[in-house]
Order: structure tokens, then C-alpha cells, then sequence
């Protein structure tokens, strides 16, 4: 009896014959054209994409009328592993950053008006976007310190500010930036930030510049530095309620970091893959590299974190998808941290087996290695992610039990205790 192909079966078929053969002319196309811009072929695939029903894959919240695969995270999380191999895959079936996560915050929160002019064209793949968050001038780190203001002046608000890390920043068809900025200083810290739509062809919205990651320009989908001088914007591009800015942001937050973790997770099986043949194709002082101890530990250590990276990662999406981004907070950190220094320790091992073409842009590898460092600065520092952990072990060990276990495990020297004295005959 023939098993019935799977989304991820059929996901893996278009990426064999669709996305890898084209994989090397895409590379010299980003290096040899302004960044941001994509090649003809780009929306032939996207046509085939849709028409295999293979589009909008990680957004489970459409309504009838919207189109997308409408997958949970349990769903997609093995699929962004699929598209993790290579940087360009996932705009193919609309479901790359930072466009996915602006869509699902559309959809959940955006007002008609919003979904009807923003939401509508990100889902058939016709404008992109972006996400505006961290600010040069502050630790964002804590994102109560954004700064960036936000006035009300009559029908509209006035945006002043500095950003970066902006994603998309110079694609040609880039329409609008979702950007959070503090609203009301005097309120709570919770209460301070809103989210607002800013259109880049919005007067006094200027991009300064595009900003090198590692010394890496990602001219396929490059960061940019953004200044906000007097922006002034409808109140009706209010995204949420105002003072909710973080509510908003923690829409799109979880979820995007279940993304991020698979998609790593995707170029580090490509970095083991890339390892092993390297290896089987390289010798040193007459011994093949592959027949060496150390880079046979390399594989080995890169497999079970990779494994363990996974594995861990569809067990917080279970969780998300079933009990929400409240109670998944601490899966959320613990995956965050656990999958990017996992990731970033293939990536280095990735380097050393290449030796010197592992520093250069002839592979992959070096752009997977700076993307994984940065990784762990991204969607929050570990650092971070490390105090969130710590937190919700605290309170649940405090919660776990009515006796603490030093009473009963260990000997308590306030109270008297025999000598050896009282034993002697």
C-alpha cells in the first residue's frame, strides 16, 4: 500500500527539485545585483508554490477568505526545519521573517481597515515588511527602555526615534514598518509602549543605512538603521490599543521564536551534511579528515544537539499550540537558548572542517556561522532568556512541594546529634 505524500513530503520534493538546483544561481544573483532585489524565477516558484498548496504555511488564524495552509506550530515547526537549509527558501511559500510574524499580528489584532490594506497583500506575497524594535541608544535587551515617542497630534500620531536591525529594509517592494515606541513615559512599565504601522514612504522616515552583521552584508534580506524624524501617521495605523504595545509584540513573539529555532535548526543538519562530505573529500599528511578523531567527535556532538535542539523544540510548540504563549513562556526562553548556542557550536565546528574557504563566502558556512552567533542576541540576548529560566525554576521548585527537600535529604545541624563520645563502651 503507497503512503499518501505529506506536506512535508511535498515540501521536501519542491525543495529538492525546485529551490537546491537553483540554490548557486540565486548566491551570485544577490552578490551581483542591489540588495534586497530577486531574480525572475523567484515568482515563477512562488506561482508553483501556491498552486501546490504550499503558501502562507505557519499561519493557523486565517479566516475562510484568506489563503495559507493554516498550520499550528507542531505542524510548521518540521517544515521551517526544511526551509532552514537555505536563506531564500522560505519567501518562496510566504512564510519568512519578518513578514510571517507582522501577518499573524495582522490578523489577530489588526483592525478591517488594517487587514484590508496591510494583511491582504503580505498574504499573496505582493508587498513585504518589517519590524522595528531595537534602538542603538539603549540596552533593548530590556524593552522597556525603548524610546522612541509617541505623541498624539490631533488625528494622527508623531513618531521620533532611531531604530535598527530593521529587517527588509531595502526591498523594493517594502511598504511598511510595524514600529513599537513609548507612548505614554508616565504610565507603567507594561503600559508605556504601543505598536504603530508606519508607511516608509511616510515624510521624515529615512533609512540611514544598512547594517553588516559580522562584517556579512545580508543583501538578500538586509538590515537596515532607521531614523524617524516627525513621522506622522493616521491614528487608525494604531496597531492594538494604545499603552498595549507589548500585548501586541507578544502576538507575533513565541511563535516567532518556535520559527527561528526550526529554521536554525534546518542549516545546522546542512552544516553536518556539508561536514561529512567535506571531510570524505579532503585528506591531511595521508589520513582522509573523516578517518580522524576529531572531526569524527565534530559529527558526533553536532548530531545528538542537533537532535536534542529538535526535539526540544517541538515540545514547546505542543505546548504553545495547546496551552498558550503564557504557559509556554519558559519553554519559549529554554529553547531560545538552548537551540542557539547549540546551533552555534555546529557552526563553528562547521568552520574548523572547512579551514579557510569556511572563512570566505564560498560556501555557506561563514554566513551560517555569523547568522548563529548573532542568533544569540536576537529575539533576546541569552542572557536574557537565562533570568527568564531562572525565575520560573524558582517559583516552580517553591511550588513543587509542601516539605523542602533539604529537611528530608539532608542533615540539619541546629539540632542536637549524637557524638562519638556517646558510643564509646
Amino acid at each position: 500500500m503507497t503512503r499518501s505524500m505529506t506536506t512535508a513530503d511535498r515540501l521536501n520534493a519542491f525543495m529538492q527539485t525546485e529551490i537546491l538546483p537553483r540554490h548557486l544561481e540565486m548566491h551570485r544573483f544577490v552578490s551581483a545585483n542591489p540588495s534586497g532585489t530577486r531574480p525572475a524565477f523567484m515568482e515563477d516558484l512562488k506561482v508553483k508554490a501556491r498552486e501546490q498548496g504550499l503558501w502562507n504555511l505557519g499561519l493557523p488564524d486565517l479566516t475562510a477568505d484568506m489563503p495559507g495552509t493554516r498550520l499550528d506550530n507542531s505542524g510548521f515547526a518540521p517544515l521551517a526545519e526544511i526551509l532552514g537549509q537555505v536563506y531564500w527558501a522560505a519567501e518562496v511559500f510566504n512564510c519568512h521573517a519578518p513578514d510571517l510574524p507582522n501577518m499573524e499580528m495582522l490578523a489577530k489584532i489588526g483592525t478591517e481597515a488594517q487587514k484590508k490594506q496591510w494583511l491582504a497583500p503580505l498574504l499573496m506575497g505582493e508587498i513585504s515588511s518589517a519590524f522595528g524594535m531595537t534602538e542603538p541608544r539603549v540596552a533593548s535587551s530590556d524593552a522597556r527602555n525603548i524610546c522612541c515617542s509617541i505623541e498624539e497630534d490631533g488625528n494622527h500620531l508623531r513618531l521620533n526615534g532611531h531604530k535598527w536591525f530593521v529587517g527588509n529594509i531595502t526591498r523594493p517592494n517594502l511598504k511598511f514598518v510595524i514600529i513599537m515606541g513609548e507612548s505614554d513615559p508616565e504610565a507603567g512599565p507594561n503600559a508605556r509602549h504601543s505598536a504603530v504601522i508606519v508607511p516608509v514612504d511616510t515624510p521624515g522616515f529615512e533609512i540611514v543605512r544598512e547594517v553588516p552583521v559580522l562584517g556579512f552584508q545580508h543583501r538578500y534580506r538586509p538590515h537596515g538603521e532607521v531614523i524617524l524624524n516627525d513621522v506622522r501617521v493616521p491614528k487608525e495605523n494604531l496597531l492594538g490599543a494604545l499603552g498595549r504595545g507589548f500585548a501586541a509584540a507578544q502576538v507575533r513573539l513565541a511563535t516567532a521564536r518556535i520559527h527561528h529555532c526550526m529554521r536554525s535548526i534546518g542549516g545546522a543538519e546542512l552544516m553536518v551534511s556539508l561536514m561529512v562530505e567535506r571531510a570524505t573529500r579532503r585528506s591531511t599528511f595521508g589520513v582522509q579528515l573523516s578517518e580522524r578523531d576529531k572531526i569524527q567527535e565534530f559529527v558526533a556532538l553536532s548530531r545528538v544537539e542537533i537532535d536534542q535542539a529538535r526535539m526540544f523544540t517541538l515540545a514547546a510548540a505542543r505546548t504553545l499550540d495547546e496551552q498558550g504563549s503564557k504557559a509556554a513562556q519558559r519553554e519559549i526562553s529554554m529553547i531560545k537558548l538552548a537551540v542557539a548556542r547549540a546551533c552555534y557550536a555546529v557552526a563553528d565546528r562547521a568552520v574548523q572542517v572547512f579551514g579557510a574557504m569556511g572563512l570566505t563566502d564560498d560556501s555557506p558556512v561563514a554566513d551560517y556561522y555569523a547568522a548563529m552567533r548573532a542568533f544569540r542576541i536576537y529575539d533576546g540576548p541569552d542572557e536574557v532568556h537565562v533570568r527568564t529560566i531562572a525565575k520560573h525554576e524558582f517559583k516552580r521548585q517553591e511550588q513543587a512541594r509542601e516539605k523542602p527537600l533539604l529537611d528530608l535529604f539532608c542533615t540539619d545541624f541546629s539540632q542536637p546529634r549524637p557524638r562519638m563520645k556517646d558510643f564509646a563502651s
